[in-house]
């Protein structure tokens, strides 16, 4: 299923912070903590703990968090289905990255090892 320029622009305009309680919220449920989210976040973006908190207190929408990250050399390896969409083949960059993020949360929520949600080990 391909995403829609409309559906494109939502994400961009949509803030980290109106969405990250719910990434806390769904870690935190199954077991899983914020600092393993944290970490996850870290990875994928680059961004440290102030930086992420910063981030979160001046509303940045998901265009400006992903202008600003710097994305892992490894984050092209996220592949999979999330929210109907093909991650590899999400054509706009923002939207694609924005399902990057949304995917390793939901690695880490279904229990995942850190080391196959970090794509450190092949999986």
């Amino acid at each position: 299923m391909a995403t829609t320029p409309e559906h494109d622009a939502k994400i961009a305009k949509m803030s980290f912070a109106s969405v990250y309680p719910h990434y806390v919220k769904k870690v935190e449920t199954k077991g899983r903590t914020k600092e393993e989210l944290h970490q996850v976040i870290q990875w994928l973006t680059g961004f440290n703990e102030s930086k992420l908190q910063e981030l979160i207190e001046q509303k940045v929408t998901f265009e400006a968090f992903f202008q600003q990250a710097s994305l892992h050399p490894n984050a092209s390896l996220i592949t999979g289905t999330i929210c109907g969409y093909r991650i590899e083949e999400i054509e706009n960059p923002l939207t694609r990255q924005t399902r990057y993020l949304d995917k390793l949360v939901d690695e880490l929520a279904k229990g995942k090892k850190m080391e196959k949600i970090l794509r450190t080990i092949n999986n």
